[in-house]
C-alpha cells in the first residue's frame, strides 16, 4: 500500500473538511455572480456546486463498491455532459451544499472504520484502469479543495470583469 495509517488519517481529515472549504469559498460569492462563467467551456460557481454534489454521490458509491464487492468496475462519468444534461443552473444550491455535507459525513464514518484489508481492495475504473481504495482517498481528499479554489478564481475573474469589462474573459 502507498499510505501509512497516519497518512490515510491525514487524508481522511482533509476529506472531512472539504464541505467547509466549499462553503467558505461560496459564502464570498454575491448572488449576481452565481451563474457567471469566466469563459467559454468554463463553469459558473452554481455549476461547480452542482458538480460537487453529483461527484460526492458518485464518490460515496465508489468507495462502497470497492470495499463491499469483489473487483468492481467503477464507472467514470463525463462531468461536462452531466452539467448540460442535468441543467446545473437549475440545481438548488442549498441542496447541493447539504448533499456534500451529508455524503461526506456518512462516508467519513465508513472510512474511519476500514481495515488494512479494506484499504488494499481494488477494482477497475472505466477511464483509468486499476483503482484502489487508496486511489479513491487520494482523489477525493483533494476534490472539494480543488473546487473551492476554482470558486475563488471564478469570483476573482467576475470581480475583474465588473471593474474592467471584457478584460477577464478568456
Amino acid at each position: 500500500m502507498r499510505f501509512t495509517a497516519a497518512e490515510r488519517k491525514q487524508l481522511i481529515d482533509r476529506y472531512e473538511k472539504g464541505p467547509e472549504k466549499i462553503r467558505d469559498a461560496f459564502a464570498k460569492v454575491p448572488r449576481d455572480a452565481w451563474n457567471w462563467r469566466p469563459g467559454a467551456g468554463k463553469w459558473s460557481v452554481h455549476e461547480i456546486l452542482a458538480h460537487c454534489a453529483d461527484a460526492e454521490m458518485n464518490a460515496a458509491a465508489r468507495i462502497r463498491y470497492l470495499v463491499a464487492e469483489e473487483k468492481p468496475t467503477i464507472q467514470g462519468f463525463d462531468q461536462d455532459k452531466w452539467a448540460r444534461a442535468l441543467d446545473y443552473h437549475h440545481t438548488r444550491v442549498e441542496l447541493a451544499l447539504a448533499a456534500m455535507d451529508v455524503l461526506r459525513a456518512h462516508t467519513v464514518n465508513l472510512l474511519r472504520r476500514l481495515s488494512e484489508t479494506d484499504w488494499a481492495r481494488e477494482g477497475t475504473h472505466t477511464e483509468s484502469g486499476r483503482y484502489t481504495a487508496e486511489d479513491w482517498l487520494e482523489t477525493y481528499a483533494e476534490h472539494l479543495e480543488k473546487h473551492a479554489r476554482q470558486i475563488d478564481r471564478t469570483l476573482a475573474a467576475w470581480r475583474e470583469e465588473q471593474t474592467h469589462p471584457g478584460v477577464a474573459r478568456a
